[in-house]
């Protein structure tokens, strides 16, 4: 095949050109399929997980990353994975290339994407146009003998109805030259977080979602003759939330047949990446997060939005402190929001009322000379960092928002990636009744959302300003107060006659 020209070539190409390329060792990803609860609290998957991802390592010190969030089906997210691969990673790009070169090729790939899938759906749209003239009110001249006949042309036109509907949302991450590009395109979320020697960890928001709520996205909107008002007030588009997706053929092509975009004078849900870079990793410790949708509104909807990017960091934290494998800490992250959503719908909490479901969650941890636990040795023998507490507030957040994480650290530098990286906080072992402690701040470069949160579901209860220390024996004190249950239970109990053993 010609590398230098892939558009609406199959999805078996792509899926051979892509599965030769090495994957990159430096990344770890968990997923989960979507959840509906029952009055019981027992969960159901309503459909296939549709979330895709890629992480691959390129040529030329290239890496790509990718996480997608699909709706309807699978198939564009599936797609789009393979055909972004194979015409980012196949030669296109190179050292020599500077940041606007990276930028216009970036956004030329998404631009193949979109064409080249909507290319592999010609046939049934076909066929779907043809169907649909042998049936009223296209042609009322044509009458079926049989019920039997006009209700396989309706089945089949409802299969394929499916086969042109779906779409996803995508971000993207490129590392060339040791430098970053986010490209995003949708409601999916990139975070970095970047450790410094004084064991300040600051939380970058990379872009904002294109959503209903994104006042350039509506000001687009407004531009092209759009009621913005209605669309805020509605909260989605063709049922998604987002304003930007790729493919989804019925929203694109048939937007003068949707009622809130019928004013359109162009095509108003468009699949153009919002690109942001370069940013140098150059001495930089810590890592990158991408999340599909379905993971982030999951954590919003147990704990409110407020400090969801504090928290699913302090999260990553804590499991790569504990975890000697990055699938395992990412799988664990997921997992650990799982029970989270679940845990806070069968409390009967005020937030309840927002878990009855999730999406597919899917979250990607790419680290940045990042020491991993080693999970050989026992955190007396210096080889983990093993979390002691992550105080955590539901006050609205601001541009400067703490968590303090209390680690225990490592009694020496760890072999990460090759070189001897010590630890970004104090060396040392701890001695008990000491335990350096690492905060983590976060800058949001979006505005958050201002809905409040209950309250009654953080994540890290607060236990006071400082974590506990361990007495004299080594072991650290009770947190929970459990007088009051013993007086009430003797109250209660205090006829009942116990026989000696």
């Amino acid at each position: 095949c010609n590398p230098g020209r892939r558009g609406g070539r199959s999805r078996e190409q792509h899926q051979s050109w892509t599965d030769d390329l090495p994957l990159c060792q430096m990344c770890g990803v968990g997923t989960a399929p979507n959840c509906v609860y029952g009055p019981d609290g027992k969960g159901t998957q309503s459909h296939t997980n549709e979330d895709g991802h890629l992480r691959f390592r390129g040529e030329d010190g290239c890496f790509l990353y990718g996480v997608f969030n699909g709706y309807d089906g699978s198939r564009v997210a599936s797609f789009a994975s393979q055909c972004l691969t194979a015409e980012l990673l196949l030669g296109q790009l190179n050292s020599s290339h500077t940041d606007n070169d990276v930028r216009r090729i970036l956004t030329q790939a998404f631009d193949v994407v979109e064409k080249s899938y909507f290319e592999t759906i010609d046939d049934a749209l076909a066929e779907k146009a043809n169907l649909s003239n042998y049936l009223p009110p296209h042609n009322e001249n044509v009458s079926f003998h049989h019920s039997s006949q006009s209700q396989k042309v309706q089945d089949r036109l409802k299969e394929l109805e499916q086969e042109v509907s779906g779409g996803a949302t995508a971000v993207v991450a490129l590392i060339l030259n040791n430098k970053l590009y986010i490209a995003n395109v949708g409601t999916n979320r990139a975070l970095l977080c970047k450790s410094s020697s004084d064991g300040q960890n600051q939380v970058l928001q990379i872009g904002r979602p294109h959503s209903t709520d994104n006042e350039d996205e509506l000001q687009r909107l407004a531009a092209l003759g759009v009621d913005s008002a209605r669309v805020r007030q509605a909260g989605q588009i063709a049922g998604q939330s987002s304003t930007r997706r790729l493919g989804d053929y019925p929203v694109k092509f048939n937007y003068n047949e949707i009622d809130l975009l019928s004013a359109a004078k162009t095509r108003p849900i468009i699949a153009e990446p919002e690109i942001h870079g370069s940013q140098s990793l150059d001495s930089v410790t810590g890592f990158l997060l991408l999340m599909s949708e379905g993971l982030i509104n999951a954590l919003e909807s147990a704990h409110g939005p407020e400090q969801a990017n504090q928290e699913i960091v302090a999260m990553v934290a804590a499991e790569l402190a504990q975890q000697s494998s990055l699938e395992a800490a990412a799988q664990s992250v997921v997992d650990r929001i799982k029970r989270l959503h679940h845990d806070v719908y069968v409390s009967g909490r005020q937030r309840a009322t927002y878990c009855s479901r999730h999406e597919d969650m899917t979250l990607l941890i790419r680290t940045l000379n990042y020491t991993l636990a080693d999970g050989a040795l026992t955190p007396t023998q210096g080889g983990r960092i093993y979390p002691v507490s992550v105080p955590y507030s539901n006050s609205q957040s601001t541009s400067k928002t703490s968590v303090t994480l209390s680690l225990v650290m490592p009694s020496q530098g760890t072999l990460t990636n090759g070189t001897n990286t010590a630890s970004t906080l104090e060396e040392g072992t701890p001695t008990p009744g000491q335990s350096p402690t690492a905060t983590l701040q976060s800058t949001n470069t979006q505005t958050q959302s201002s809905s409040s949160s209950s309250g009654d579901g953080s994540l890290f209860r607060q236990r006071g300003s400082q974590a506990a220390q361990p007495d004299e024996t080594g072991r650290v004190p009770p947190y929970v107060d459990f007088s009051q249950f013993y007086r009430l239970w003797g109250s209660d109990h205090s006829d009942v006659m116990f026989a000696p053993l």
